[in-house]
């Protein structure tokens, strides 16, 4: 299992330093209902930026799935940044879901390119093609293409992705984070086999969202 970071993300860092010590300020100074109530936003802080460790699935033509969350769409459309017909499968994550996003199959980055734009509801369709976003394409080993685009939400303000063109990857692996709330679009081959419904409940690194047909 591919895991050098700890279970609370290095993103959350900063956040839970600034909150804990407000806390603490409150505290000292007898304010004590609005220390409580630093301390219960330390907690839900806490937990947005958990960061477990996860099982990968072994199996090569397996794509997981980037993030936890819901499937909101499966569906064939046009891949507009690998110019092609493509099998759609989205993730949307709400503020109680682990935001951190993990590669879904192995390769190498042939792309990243960020789209500024909205910040609408990260469950609507129009967000995956309005909001603010981040593209990443890969080529796996194969020879397939899989393109993976994380989508700011209605809060989140921040896409973090960490690689970049040239960089071999691997499935599972950790490469960016989003902040409160948002989405993963993962476009596949449309003779992938899709594993997952509208309305499911998936886990990064650990859910199979399809099969790539070998």
């Amino acid at each position: 299992m591919n895991y050098p970071h700890p279970i609370i993300a290095r993103e959350g860092w900063p956040f839970l330093a600034v909150v804990a010590l407000l806390a603490l300020a409150l505290q000292s100074f007898g304010l004590t209902f609005l220390s409580v109530v630093a301390w219960i936003l330390f907690v839900f802080v806490l937990q947005f930026f958990r960061d477990p460790p996860r099982y990968i699935p072994a199996q090569k033509n397996a794509v997981v799935s980037p993030a936890d969350g819901r499937i909101v769409a499966v569906e064939r459309v046009e891949d507009p940044y690998a110019q092609r017909e493509a099998l759609k499968i989205s993730v949307f994550m709400n503020v109680f879901n682990v935001h951190s996003n993990r590669i879904p199959i192995g390769g190498e980055i042939k792309s990243v390119d960020y789209f500024p734009g909205l910040f609408v509801n990260a469950d609507l369709d129009k967000a995956s093609t309005q909001n603010e976003r981040n593209a990443i394409v890969i080529h796996t080993d194969t020879g397939a293409t899989v393109t993976a685009v994380q989508v700011a939400g209605l809060i989140a303000r921040r896409i973090l992705c960490y690689v970049k063109p040239s960089d071999s990857v691997e499935k599972g692996q950790r490469y960016g984070f989003i902040r409160f709330g948002s989405r993963v679009d993962v476009y596949l081959p449309t003779d992938s086999v899709p594993k997952v419904a509208i309305g499911d409940k998936v886990s990064a690194s650990s859910t199979v969202l399809a099969e790539l047909v070998s």
